[in-house]
């Protein structure tokens, strides 16, 4: 009987098959890019055959690396296939989410779908790492970003991107108080992980370079806004995380520019999911609360 390949070189080699890209597949299997380019190396070594012509943006299957992956897909789509009907759970939907938009938006409003769906159990994965919907147990999820795309997802737009600055209404007064952008040179700018401060510089104040300015850098976007409610900076953020601050004055918007930019937030699924009657209840109730808030929808989806 012929050795089979390595498991995770054959999900790296079907993966990259589909994407026709190795980061994108890195991204899906969680590992690195290299690590991806490695296992799909191994295998043409251990097949002495190439699957794949390395493209100048990407990858293009040669004629032996389609016949191979058609097959290869068909093993793996049975396999999630029999694993999914032997271990039903249409009472327990998992969402996984960025940390910002967990405790910013969803935590807040999650009693309302729970009051009215007693009947499902609802797991909350609170991370930055992409889903791949594949092994990681995920049924759907909200990302931040450019509209999702591939044949095996379903996605729809859930707010628009418009981000301005936001700070405690204490940074309005002493020595320098912050009432224009110019006004910014004294005081510290709060970055996350979107890196959008240097682009509303560029807009705002046509492009003053970014080291004149004092910074502190915060993974996610949620610990930049604590720290501008603590008075220790100036962030960029959005009404989908400070709308409640800003209603109830704990936050202001010292000057009315905005910026934005195609990082919108999306749901997104997978098109053949896990759990379909419990995903189905809780994308549509994702919807309706974006549809409820003070920015209002996106237009059109993915």
């Amino acid at each position: 009987m012929a050795r089979l390949p390595a498991l995770n070189a054959l999900k790296a080699f079907e993966a990259s098959g589909r994407h026709l890209n190795f980061r994108l597949a890195a991204e899906e299997v969680g590992v690195t890019q290299g690590a991806v380019a490695q296992h799909v190396r191994a295998l043409e070594a251990d097949f002495q055959v190439k699957l794949f012509d390395r493209l100048a943006r990407g990858l293009a299957l040669t004629e032996e690396g389609r016949k191979y992956h058609a097959p290869v897909q068909r093993a793996f789509d049975l396999i999630r296939d029999a694993t999914d009907d032997l271990r039903p759970q249409q009472g327990v939907v998992t969402i996984s989410v960025t940390p910002s938009f967990a405790t910013k938006w969803l935590v807040p409003r999650l009693a309302k779908f729970t009051d009215a769906n007693r009947d499902l159990n609802v797991q909350i994965v609170a991370s930055p790492e992409l889903a791949n919907f594949q092994d990681d147990g995920i049924d759907l999820a909200v990302r931040q970003g450019h509209a999702p795309k591939g044949s095996g997802l379903v996605s729809a737009a859930l707010f628009p991107s418009e981000f301005y600055a936001v700070c405690s209404p204490a940074l309005l007064e002493g020595n320098h108080p912050l009432l224009t952008p110019e006004d910014l040179d004294h005081h510290t700018l709060l970055l996350d992980g979107h890196g959008l401060w240097p682009l509303f510089i560029e807009e705002v104040l046509t492009g003053k370079p970014m080291p004149t300015y004092r910074t502190i850098k915060f993974s996610q976007t949620a610990h930049a806004v604590d720290a501008a409610l603590a008075g220790q900076g100036v962030a960029l953020a959005s009404d989908l995380f400070v709308a409640d601050e800003l209603t109830s004055g704990r936050l202001v918007r010292p000057f009315p520019q905005t910026v934005q930019k195609d990082l919108g937030f999306f749901i997104v699924a997978p098109r053949k999911t896990r759990n379909a009657v419990s995903v189905s209840r809780m994308w549509d109730w994702l919807i309706e609360q974006s549809r409820t808030e003070p920015s209002g929808p996106m237009d059109g989806s993915a």
